[in-house]
């Protein structure tokens, strides 16, 4: 058995006489301790080490102890890198015991990245209990399935009963409604067992607006020189800001060491806003390669809206989400050109084409909805797996008015072809729970804030959507799902029962029959691609025809028309791998048919 302990300089660390307490307090005079055990908490003076660092060494007290901390004003607030926060996150602290979890896996090394296959999934709504051992009851199902990496959706504690976890305060410790650390560490111990990566979303662009008191005592935690979405940026460049770029360093790091989680998805990193010579970006990932070294493998992804592939590559950043592949066949299957769709609705075949074969759609070219300003950087340099491929994601999902999956928007037909070309292509691929059986269920915004905050958001909800047609009228506004309603919740959790239904059950194995081939034929040859492997010509008005030279010399080829009309097309060379829709002739293309072949330059025609 071995147990695991990331050593941080601030939180708590326990000793053989008790604890130690430290704390970044630059807008303090004076901080106190409060433990809680004690009768009416009473306040320790902490002391002032200079540099608004304070701390406090208190014997006899161990793991299980609640504490927080008293500000200037007498504001008492939880720790910021608060390990457990039990009672939510305006609650005390509770001292952890890392070495406490006996962990089992020492021999897990992770998988390579070209063997992912990404589930992503939200901890509350995945299984009816809403829970870490919820998820881990369903491990096997999805290892059967074909998935080789689960991603979490943010779990950092948050306020209230239910979040998509982008609202995190307390970034250290696991929300309590989804379990205890060591539940946490359960899950990630059994998903090895079977084989399985597990991957944990991140959120180092803003703290959630409920829960958070930086700003009371650790106002240099942010700065005004810079503004996001969400109000002043956190300070990456300014004045003080190492122990601000430490927070969030450390915290990669005691993901990825004390809970051995096997990669981070750091979440829309284009609103980090870093004038520093060397950009947090940058920094994290080199910490981050230098810790774990050679001992295992560790994949760190990214979302950035702005595509700048100068992250991507050995040593920096495995992957980048590509909304662009996204987008472009939502518009094939949907014909949607609704905001951002506008950006693809030109071409989206050619667009799909791009994605394919050399990474992003927009490398620099002019993006008609973001003000026709320029998007993106060359990414043929890569090779496919830099970028992950998906047809349903949490956002694109949940970010509708009503949470409307794919499936409701486009013909069945429609959505087997998308899932045939982007579940068998050399780049990741990356499922959103209950796509692989055409969940019914919505995936919702849903969110639980108090006081005005709650009503703001609620507004502020259906106000983001009066700007398309379909919703300029109030009562449309007004049938959009609150928020903070339990029932929005409990609407998106994923109805199990449904595969009991043919229906739900034949898009299961069509599935699990597209990703076991994934495994089979195509994984084995992807380890060595480069760079500019592969090249795509069109087909009009919707046809596609690409292929890739995969690592093992071989040649993939894809033939596919995405749309609901037959067009002619001359076969694609090599062993048949796949075909959806078979050819209605020798030199026709069914609709919504695609076909894939595998050519081996070593083998007798």
């Amino acid at each position: 058995m071995t147990t695991r302990h990331h050593e941080m300089p601030f939180g708590t660390r326990i000793t053989p006489d008790g604890v130690d307490f430290r704390l970044w307090a630059p807008g303090c005079e004076r901080v106190g301790l409060c433990i809680a055990a004690a009768a009416h908490e009473p306040v320790m003076p902490m002391t002032d080490c200079g540099d608004g660092w304070f701390e406090q060494s208190v014997p006899g007290v161990a793991a299980g102890t609640r504490y927080r901390f008293e500000v200037d004003d007498g504001l008492r607030v939880p720790d910021p890198v608060s390990r457990c926060n039990p009672d939510d996150v305006h609650g005390a602290s509770e001292v952890v015991d890392p070495a406490a979890f006996h962990w089992r896996d020492a021999a897990w090394r992770g998988r390579p990245w070209d063997e992912a296959v990404v589930y992503e999934l939200h901890v509350g709504t995945f299984s009816p209990e809403g829970t870490f051992a919820g998820v881990m009851e369903r491990l096997d199902y999805l290892v059967d399935l074909g998935v080789t990496a689960i991603e979490l959706m943010p779990v950092a504690d948050f306020p209230g009963a239910r979040n998509w976890g982008y609202d995190g305060a307390l970034l250290f410790a696991p929300d309590s409604r989804y379990g205890r650390p060591e539940d946490l560490k359960a899950l990630v111990q059994a998903a090895h067992a079977k084989g399985l990566m597990v991957l944990l979303d991140v959120v180092y662009n803003h703290f959630g607006p409920e829960g958070n008191y930086l700003h009371v005592y650790a106002r240099r935690f942010f700065t005004e020189r810079h503004h996001t979405l969400w109000g002043a940026a956190i300070n990456f460049d300014g004045a003080d800001s190492r122990p601000v770029r430490d927070f969030f360093i450390h915290n990669a790091l005691y993901w990825l060491q004390e809970y051995h989680f096997d990669g981070l998805r750091l979440d829309a990193v284009h609103a980090i806003i870093d004038d520093s010579a060397k950009h947090i970006l940058t920094e994290l990932a080199e910490r981050v390669h230098a810790a774990i070294g050679t001992e295992r493998q560790v994949h760190l992804v990214l979302e950035n809206d702005a595509n700048e592939a100068r992250y991507l590559g050995a040593g920096r950043y495995a992957a980048q989400w590509n909304d662009d592949i996204h987008h472009a066949l939502h518009v094939l299957a949907t014909g949607e050109a609704d905001g951002y769709y506008a950006d693809y609705v030109d071409a989206p075949i050619r667009h799909l084409g791009r994605c394919l074969t050399e990474g992003f759609a927009y490398q620099g070219e002019v993006s008609p909805y973001r003000a026709r300003t320029a998007r993106g950087e060359p990414s043929a340099q890569l090779p496919p797996q830099a970028f992950v491929a998906f047809l349903q994601n949490h956002d694109q999902v949940g970010n509708r008015a009503f949470g409307d999956r794919i499936g409701q928007l486009a013909p069945a037909a429609a959505v087997r072809a998308a899932a045939a070309v982007y579940l068998l292509a050399p780049a990741i691929p990356m499922l959103f729970m209950g796509e692989e059986f055409a969940a019914a269920t919505p995936f919702q915004f849903f969110c639980d804030f108090g006081g005005e905050l709650r009503k703001a958001v609620t507004e502020g909800r259906r106000r983001e959507f009066r700007r398309f047609a379909r919703f300029a009228d109030a009562a449309t506004q007004a049938a959009i799902p609150d928020p903070n309603d339990a029932e929005t919740f409990r609407a998106s959790t994923l109805d199990w029962d449904s595969l009991g239904d043919v229906g739900h059950a034949d898009w299961l194995r069509y599935y699990r029959g597209l990703l076991h081939l994934r495994r089979d034929v195509i994984v084995p040859r992807l380890r060595g691609m480069d760079g500019q492997a592969g090249r795509f010509e069109t087909l009009a008005p919707a046809g596609l025809r690409a292929a890739w030279r995969l690592g093992d010399g071989t040649t993939l080829h894809l033939l596919a028309n995405l749309s609901g009309t037959a067009i002619g097309a001359t076969a694609a060379p090599g062993k048949p791998v796949f075909a959806l829709a078979a050819a209605a002739g020798p030199d026709v293309l069914d609709a919504w048919s695609v076909r894939w072949t595998l050519d081996d330059p070593m083998e007798a025609p």
